[in-house]
């Protein structure tokens, strides 16, 4: 969105259009329209708006209600810490993207012209795309206007099987957080798997199966481990141990080849059971491992 610059209000009761022209009441001059009220608008008419933003005159039609212009500006702007976790294309040159926020949980948002070569939107409007997010709301949705990226997690997209993992990671996000709602564990949890699946110390398998099981955990549908199970004593332990470990000091471990089988078995058997959705990702990776 265009940084702006000047905005100018013409009111309907400073005459016409023509030889001398509307009277023109710039935010923070002292003239005011008999008929204004103390916000410096009419109270019951409507306006025409002029925004002038690096030096191109643009109108916005139709005229707008003195409402949705606050004294402080034209939007009301709010900064989001997340990541892009979807992004589909809108139209010729525009994008959709999902984010997972801290502050409001799942939210839409449109990347106008993110799609355009050379648009500064084009990098932060993709998938893993970590930072703050600057956006306004609309009456139903909201757009993105600007982005502080802090981690692009490159190397994923460098990297076809660590992709794979990681855009599984997203589906299942996408899958289990709601709007307006505190996602910041499933936040949390997601960051930590993608900056696991970059790291060469660990395998990648074992964070799918953390992720998995941490995420059905952090949204209460985590059975337990029973005697059925038939689990190894360290199988246990480490199902155990992802269930009680704060997400910050999940990654740090690793298992026996016996244990790594043992608990994708595990891993899979309560997936199918929890999840009624089939992911494209994981079935790329059921292929590949």
């Amino acid at each position: 969105m265009r940084e702006l610059l000047t905005m100018q209000v013409l009111c309907r009761h400073a005459g016409s259009w023509g030889s001398g022209g509307r009277t023109r009441y710039r935010k923070g001059r002292d003239s005011r329209c008999t008929r204004m009220d103390g916000a410096g608008l009419c109270r019951q008419d409507r306006y025409t708006i002029i925004w002038l933003t690096k030096g191109i005159l643009r109108w916005n039609q139709p005229r707008v209600r003195r409402e949705r212009y606050m004294s402080a500006g034209i939007q009301d702007f709010v900064i989001l810490t997340g990541i892009v976790i979807k992004a589909e294309p809108m139209g010729e040159y525009d994008r959709r993207v999902v984010l997972l926020t801290k502050e409001r949980g799942k939210i839409s948002a449109f990347a106008k012209g993110s799609r355009r070569p050379g648009n500064r939107l084009m990098a932060p409007a993709n998938p893993f795309s970590f930072g703050q997010f600057k956006l306004y709301a609309g009456r139903s949705s909201y757009t993105l206007a600007d982005a502080e990226i802090t981690n692009y997690f490159e190397e994923l997209r460098q990297d076809f099987a660590g992709a794979c993992y990681g855009m599984y990671f997203l589906e299942i996000c996408d899958y289990y957080t709601r709007e307006n709602n505190d996602e910041t564990g499933m936040l949390k949890l997601l960051y930590q798997s993608l900056r696991a699946l970059v790291s060469p110390s660990f395998d990648d398998r074992l964070v799918r199966y953390i992720f998995e099981l941490k995420s059905i955990m952090l949204n209460g549908e985590f059975p337990g481990v029973g005697i059925k199970d038939a689990l190894m004593q360290a199988t246990a332990y480490t199902i155990d141990y992802i269930m009680k470990t704060p997400v910050e000091k999940l990654f740090s471990f690793s298992v026996r080849t016996e244990v790594l089988e043992e608990l994708g078995l595990y891993s899979r058997k309560i997936c199918k059971r929890i999840m009624d959705r089939n992911f494209k990702s994981l079935e790329i990776l059921e292929n590949m491992e």
